[in-house]
């Protein structure tokens, strides 16, 4: 409830009505991988925690944690609201569980070797309800029968789309992908 009180203070509406998506999605999900429903819960509650703050106001919190930023991340802002959500998350709720953290860290990227709880909020933020493309369906299907091949799935659908629209892939999308292709 402190979660939700907080995030309807400082998110826009339509962006607590995609995280109140993204909870749902995750919790059922959770619940056919046998994961911490809880843990989900809470890393997708706070996932975008971090979305509607200014680039400046991030820019501070890198600064101030002295993170190093890939080439990637420097040049794409569009990320940093991932970067900040598990430091918000730590600095306003105590929240301490590294799984739950990463969950919130990688949301959009994805990484190699990904925990479970990590794809399924990734998936959880590409597949929640009000979440609308061509192909969206499809991955919805592989996501209730193989968490790899959902994750999979989406990570091919996010780096297409992002070639047609001629902007840089994040490097961690593309070792997340390679990774889920060598390793299932």
């Amino acid at each position: 409830d402190e979660i939700k009180s907080y995030l309807k203070d400082n998110l826009k509406p339509s962006r607590y009505g995609h995280t109140l998506g993204v909870v749902k999605t995750a919790i059922e999900l959770a619940g056919i991988y046998n994961e911490d429903k809880q843990k989900a819960e809470i890393a997708a509650l706070c996932h975008d925690i971090a979305k509607n703050m200014s680039y400046e106001d991030m820019l501070k919190v890198i600064e101030e944690e002295n993170l190093k930023l890939s080439n990637d991340e420097k040049n794409s802002k569009e990320l940093w609201h991932s970067i900040i959500a598990p430091i918000m998350a730590k600095r306003i709720f105590e929240i301490e569980d590294e799984d739950v953290l990463n969950a919130m860290r990688w949301h959009t990227t994805g990484r190699e070797n990904m925990s479970n709880l990590e794809k399924i909020i990734y998936l959880a933020d590409l597949i929640e309800p009000s979440r609308n493309f061509q192909g969206i369906e499809a991955i919805r299907d592989i996501s209730r029968k193989n968490l790899n091949d959902a994750v999979l799935k989406a990570l091919t659908h996010t780096i297409m789309y992002l070639l047609t629209k001629d902007c840089a892939v994040d490097l961690n999308s593309i070792k997340a992908r390679n990774y889920l292709i060598y390793n299932s």
